[in-house]
């Protein structure tokens, strides 16, 4: 005799599930730089087989930023007329097919379109994640950023870490190529939603604990994914804000993840202290990915995590002009510090909005002026340093840290973005 309630059949439902989306969201993030790290420090090996030269590397360069840009824009377009998790999978797809190109890759022409194809899968990843927890776990938006943004730390450091022992154990084919198998693998929880039956894929998830019987909308009804062509995030105060935060912050981290081995040098450390310094300043965004989450879901205006952030800076660039010899590697762990607004900016894409639509208009709008902003950083820091020298690139950048700390200000106060709409 069956003797399980019904309610006790959709607590389990309850958990079973959200924990299906929670590894998805995870492993999507794993899988967000995967395709950036691997490659950057193989591009002599792979320039020398074939024949990628200095302008080709550098083009390399540009078409993470540039993707990400391009598909921040495009993506809540794509959403109105697919449903989220199906260009969830569409996007790991994407990510695994052009790394696989990548990997087989005998000239430079197919080496760019492979990296055009998984970085455009990756540029989607970036705008769906946010989303994605608002959905399924509404109730813990917070906590759940925490992991797909320490998922995404790790997607950062892990591959280049990894690279060059690939490389040397079993070519650089190889040590591209094998990440494909990770985005395939995160394809699998969206498939199980997708196929899921009697959940619609755009419709919100209810929570723990309410009646799971309640119609269903029909087929051809609008869901909650619906009204996303009518939010705008640049007409609120705190769209335009969180855009410019994310802009401001994209910009000075990239210019680092880009140049900070040659400033290093610059301040007399050996070539191999200034790729460690690339990997230091890396990591610790890692424990930014533990902290900031959490602090920003338990405080209602967390400018704090901004403030520090451009303290630690500043006291990075005074360090490096005027005390290099001192305490370098403290300046070095100093600089780690400053990205710690980067997943703040991410969780208040949740945080500030109040619906699933809200959350993807705001992900892909922060993010297509984010990291169109990140293009500029690495050219503009790039040839100041080249030219006047460090103190002039380091002005720029605390130039663009005061501007972060101004339009910050609008984005951590407490305020919705439906709420704000003009």
């Amino acid at each position: 005799m069956n003797t399980r309630s019904p309610r006790a059949g959709s607590r389990r439902d309850a958990v079973t599930f959200p924990l299906v989306a929670f590894v998805g969201v995870v492993l999507v993030s794993l899988n967000l730089r995967t395709a950036v790290t691997s490659l950057s420090p193989l591009l002599g090996v792979i320039d020398a087989e074939i024949g990628l030269g200095a302008a080709g590397m550098g083009l390399l360069g540009m078409i993470p930023t540039l993707m990400f840009a391009v598909w921040g824009v495009l993506t809540p377009m794509v959403l109105r007329r697919v449903g989220l998790e199906l260009l969830t999978v569409l996007a790991m797809i994407a990510a695994a097919v052009g790394q696989v190109i990548r990997a087989l890759a005998h000239d430079p022409w197919l080496m760019g379109a492979g990296s055009l194809v998984a970085l455009a899968g990756m540029g989607i990843g970036n705008v769906v994640a946010p989303p994605l927890v608002k959905k399924y776990f509404p109730r813990h938006v917070a906590a759940v950023s925490m992991a797909y943004i320490t998922g995404l730390q790790l997607g950062t450091v892990v591959p280049a870490l990894v690279a060059v022992p690939v490389e040397e154990a079993a070519g650089w084919r190889v040590s591209i190529g094998w990440w494909a198998v990770l985005a395939v693998v995160a394809t699998v929880p969206w498939v199980v939603e997708i196929l899921r039956p009697g959940t619609p894929t755009d419709a919100p998830r209810p929570a723990a604990g309410t009646p799971t019987d309640a119609p269903r909308p029909a087929a051809g009804t609008p869901t909650a994914a619906a009204p996303a062509r009518r939010i705008r995030p640049w007409r609120s105060p705190v769209g335009v804000a969180l855009a410019l935060f994310f802009g401001t912050n994209s910009l000075c981290t990239y210019a680092f993840f880009t140049w900070l081995p040659a400033v290093a040098e610059s301040i007399g450390m050996t070539r191999a202290e200034g790729g460690l310094a690339l990997a230091v300043y890396s990591a610790i965004g890692l424990v930014a990915a533990l902290a900031v989450p959490y602090i920003a879901g338990r405080f209602e205006d967390p400018y704090a995590v901004v403030v520090v952030s451009v303290v630690s800076y500043l006291g990075a660039f005074a360090g490096l002009l005027w005390a290099p010899d001192l305490a370098p590697w403290l300046w070095i762990c100093l600089l780690g510090v400053g990205p710690s607004t980067f997943p703040l900016c991410l969780t208040l894409i949740n945080l500030r909005t109040r619906t699933q639509a809200g959350s993807a208009a705001l992900s892909g709008f922060s993010q297509g002026v984010g990291y169109t902003a990140a293009c500029l950083g690495p050219i503009v820091f790039g040839m100041l340093l080249d030219g006047p020298g460090l103190a002039s690139g380091l002005a720029f950048l605390t130039v663009v840290l005061l501007l972060m700390l101004i339009v910050s200000r609008t984005a951590c106060r407490p305020n919705m973005l439906e709420d704000t709409l003009r």
